[in-house]
This record gives C-alpha cells, sequence and structure tokens, in this order.
C-alpha cells in the first residue's frame, strides 16, 4: 500500500451515456507520452547520509573490529563490490523505466498531496521492479566468484533466488491487475515452494532455558512443522512490508535500516563463533542482503520526499521476501522478527480491520491539510495514523524520518535484548 491514487485507462468521454445501450461501448484507451518525460534528479546528497549512518559500523565490524577469516571476508567484500556496481545501475535504469511505465499509464498521484500542485503530478509507478531485476542479475553474477558446481550452499542459493524472483513477479502481477488484498495473503505461499523444496537445513530449535525444566528437551525437532513456520514467516514479511507504508520513503527506508540491522548481526555472529559451517549460513545471508541495500539505496534516492517514482508493491513483496529467506537460511528467524517490531504492531493494530470486524477503506492513510501541509491521523488502525494521534500533526517529511527512527531504536532493542540475554535465555 503506497500513497498513490490509480488512474484507470478509460477515459470519461469513452464511458457510454445513460440514454445510449450499455451493450457495445466504445472504449478508447489514453497514453500518456513519457517522451518528454523528465525524472527529477535523484537525492544523493540524502543517501550519501544514510549510507554513512547506516553502513559504517558494519563496514568496521567486518573489516577491523572482528578477525574474519580472509576466504570468507573476500566473497563479502566481492559481494560488496557488485552491490555497488548494482547501486549505480539501478541509478540509471530508474528515469529509463519510468518512461517506460509512463506510456503503459501506469501512473499515480500522490494522495498525501492531495490539493497542492504536487499532488496533479503524475508519478510513475512500479519501479520497484528495476530493484528486483538488478537484485537478481547482481546475486546471480556472484554465483560465478563464489560457489562451484559441487558446493553444498549452491541449491540452496538458487532456490532462494527463485522465491524471489517469483515473488518479483507477483508482486508485478498485483501492481498491474490490482489483486484483492485477501489473495495478496496467499501469494507469498507459493513463492516460497522453490525455497522449501530445496531446504535441507536443520529443523529443530532450541528451547529457552528457563522452559527447559517444562519441555523436558533442550532440542526439539519440528519436522515438516518447521517448514510451515519457514512459509508463515514469508507471508508475514512480505505483506508486513506491504501495509506499514502510505509515506514517500518509508517503505525503502524500513527495508534498509532492517538490511542494515542484519548485516550487523551477521558479521557480529561470524565474529563471535568458530563454527565453520555457522559462518557459512550468516555469510549467506550477507550475500543476499548486501545488494537488496544498495539497490534499495538507489531507488531511495527517487522515492525520498518528494517522490519522484512509486516503488508499488513489487518493491514491498520483494524486499519482504528476501528478508524473510535470508532470515530462514541464516537461522536467525527470531532475530529478524525482533528486528520487524514496527511492522508486527502495525500488523496487530491492523488486525480488527484486515479481519474485517471494522470496516476497512481502500486507503488507511492520514488526513492531509493542504492549507498547512501537515497530516493529521484518522482512527484507521495503522502505526502511522496512531503516531499521529499520539505525537499530534506533522509534515509527511518528518513523521517518515520519525517512524525510520523507531524502526532503528527497535532494531537497536534487539542487540540490546541478545547482550542481556545471552547465556540465560539460550
Amino acid at each position: 500500500m503506497t500513497a498513490r491514487k490509480r488512474t484507470s485507462s478509460v477515459t470519461d468521454s469513452a464511458k457510454p451515456a445513460q440514454s445510449e445501450p450499455a451493450t457495445a461501448p466504445t472504449v478508447q484507451k489514453t497514453t500518456v507520452s513519457g517522451e518528454d518525460f523528465q525524472l527529477a534528479p535523484p537525492k544523493l546528497g540524502v543517501i550519501f547520509v544514510i549510507s554513512a549512518l547506516l553502513c559504517s559500523l558494519y563496514l568496521y565490524l567486518l573489516c577491523f573490529h572482528y578477525n574474519v577469516d580472509n576466504e570468507l571476508k573476500r566473497p563479502i567484500l566481492i559481494n560488496a563490490g557488485l552491490s555497488l556496481v548494482g547501486f549505480f545501475v539501478t541509478l540509471k535504469l530508474i528515469p529509463v523505466a519510468a518512461r517506460y511505465v509512463l506510456r503503459r499509464n501506469m501512473f499515480g498521484f500522490d494522495i498525501n498531496k492531495r490539493g497542492t500542485p504536487q499532488g496533479e503530478v503524475k508519478v510513475p509507478e512500479s519501479l520497484g521492479i528495476v530493484v528486483g531485476i538488478v537484485f537478481l542479475i547482481v546475486a546471480i553474477i556472484f554465483q560465478f566468484f563464489n560457489f562451484t558446481e559441487d558446493s553444498v550452499w549452491l541449491v540452496e542459493y538458487n532456490a532462494a533466488l527463485a522465491s524471489i524472483c517469483f515473488m518479483i513477479l507477483l508482486g508485478f502481477v498485483d501492481d498491474v491487475l490490482d489483486v484483492p488484498w485477501r489473495v495478496k495473503l496467499l501469494l507469498p505461499s507459493f513463492a516460497t515452494l522453490p525455497l522449501l523444496m530445496a531446504y535441507a537445513g536443520h529443523t529443530t530449535i532450541v528451547i529457552p532455558k528457563p522452559l527447559v525444566s517444562f519441555v523436558g528437551l533442550e532440542v526439539l525437532d519440528l519436522g515438516r512443522i518447521y517448514k510451515l513456520y519457514m512459509a508463515l514467516l514469508a507471508v508475514f514479511c512480505t505483506n508486513s512490508i506491504n501495509i506499514h507504508a502510505g509515506l514517500n520513503g518509508l517503505e525503502i527506508g524500513q527495508t534498509v535500516v532492517i538490511a542494515a540491522a542484519i548485516l550487523i548481526h551477521n558479521v557480529m555472529q561470524i565474529g563471535a563463533s568458530v563454527d565453520t559451517e555457522y559462518h557459512q549460513a550468516h555469510a549467506f545471508s550477507i550475500y543476499l542482503t548486501q545488494p537488496l541495500m544498495a539497490t534499495s539505496l538507489a531507488m531511495l534516492a527517487y522515492n525520498w520526499y518528494p517522490s519522484a517514482v512509486f516503488v508499488g508493491d513489487t518493491y514491498t513483496v520483494f524486499a519482504g521476501m528476501t528478508m524473510a529467506v535470508v532470515g530462514i537460511l541464516g537461522h536467525f528467524s527470531e532475530t529478524l522478527l525482533i528486528f520487524f517490531l514496527p511492522q508486527v504492531l502495525n500488523f496487530l493494530l491492523s488486525l480488527p480491520q484486515l479481519a474485517g470486524i471494522v470496516k476497512c477503506p481502500r486507503h488507511r492513510l492520514p488526513k492531509f491539510d493542504p492549507s498547512t501541509g501537515l497530516l493529521t491521523g484518522t482512527k484507521d488502525g495503522t502505526l502511522v495514523n496512531v503516531y499521529l494521534r499520539i505525537f499530534g500533526r506533522k509534515s509527511e517529511k518528518s513523521l517518515c524520518i520519525h517512524l525510520l527512527v523507531f524502526q532503528a531504536l527497535a532494531c537497536a532493542l534487539c542487540f540490546l535484548l541478545r547482550h542481556f540475554l545471552a547465556g540465560w535465555y539460550k
């Protein structure tokens, strides 16, 4: 869900008059030429600041703080270099793709700017497809530098890419066909099938130490139930990013914050362990998270307030699926859910409307006042509206920054919990 209003490809003049029979209406499609379209320049200054804040700690831990084995550090740095190339490629492709989608009338109007000149600007839609394609190309090329034909991780790596690719396709189909939200809940279940079929890892969970005396086991094998849990986690991650949205930069912003937390967590686990297989699991997570973050930052340069493009559901479900995959194959799904704390809270707030107990409008967005440029929270059950009701009216840009800071604090809380509970909880 993004803060836009999709346009119809049928003009008012093409609709049959009431006095005429409606059996054979003449339908004419409008065309929006992208030839003269000029996209606003990317906000590279904002991206530089965000990148410095989110990536500096990760790079310090990887290159200086922990003594990471060179055999492991080398592919990580190669992957980082390819991801950097992916950043610039994405940056160049977005204006090109924006012209193409405009030719197909795939544009919308920013609802949070309705009543202002910016609210009348046609904003290209579904540009998340660019991020997804560049991500896949980077991830596939990386196989040449790290995996061999008999590599143990190659099957799961390709299965992960297949699931992500499947989700990109389904997300783009949703953008084009506007699939009902009840169907959206099921789509990730199908996209996870390649991963579930190829998964050959453990299906056990470690019982928290305070509960061992009650359960009678320290390690519990869930078998096929574990794969069901994996599928449900993917469903949650993909849809939680999609419904915690509606502001310029919020969908991508929360993704890059969580991705930075995932990278820091992975390198910390590599540095704290001597288990080779454990190292490979977390390195596997890094291999997919670095290109996700790099390509997302390139898109954020165009999606930051005021948005020059909309990412569409293509991006939100792709980003959610990618983070679910790295959490599953990196074996830190519990930690991932704590990183997703704002999304969990937003889901719980949304549950009455999603379940049909309370009326759910199509757009659960704040109310925009064009005279002041401020947003006011409505009674809809979303974190965006609840935040506005608690802390008062804010501009869209300010509100987005506040929510991203809250996202960063949730990730910091996760690291604090792991530090203080280590040795007692597990």
